[in-house]
């Protein structure tokens, strides 16, 4: 199973674009949110990177746990989940920003100016033929997009610098 997830990370996302457009279309999805969010629900990097995560807590507090009389779901509860909270931060952080600035799916998948997300909007924005490009609002429009993004990382900043500090540390 470990091997599918990282044949998984081996593989393009750009090839999975035509795949991807005829599962939304099946689905009567295509020009919508839910259909630009929908592929990327499921992460095979987030998997990876949460199963290294785990690997890396101590045996001694599983063991802990389960003589003091845990389940296998308290265990998780309490030692597993709390001891990733800097990874989870840190993986939302690059998945969103990552997905937060996607250009090709969304453009791809959506029709209407109602479902497109603004990196898109800025870069059609930016061929107007009639007018040509406005380079002034395209980055004040920029600067609105990467905004919200900034005020994210600066508040979780000290759970996403030590999520890296103790990857290596075991």
């Amino acid at each position: 199973m470990f091997i599918l997830f990282l044949v998984q990370l081996m593989i393009q996302p750009e090839i999975l674009l035509f795949p991807n457009y005829q599962v939304m279309g099946q689905l009567g999805l295509v020009d919508s949110k839910l259909a630009v969010m929908l592929p990327y629900w499921a992460s095979a990097f987030g998997v990876f990177l949460l199963r290294q995560t785990f690997k890396q807590v101590p045996y001694e507090l599983d063991e802990a746990s389960k003589m003091d009389g845990c389940k296998w779901y308290q265990t998780l509860r309490h030692v597993y989940i709390p001891a990733a909270k800097p990874t989870y931060i840190a993986f939302a952080l690059v998945s969103v920003s990552h997905h937060w600035s996607n250009f090709m799916w969304p453009l791809i998948i959506t029709d209407s100016v109602e479902n497109r997300p603004l990196t898109v909007g800025i870069a059609l924005f930016a061929q107007s033929y009639e007018t040509g490009a406005q380079w002034g609002m395209v980055t004040a429009g920029t600067v609105m997009v990467i905004f919200p993004l900034l005020i994210a990382f600066f508040i979780f900043q000290k759970q996403f610098v030590s999520s890296f500090m103790h990857s290596g540390i075991k």
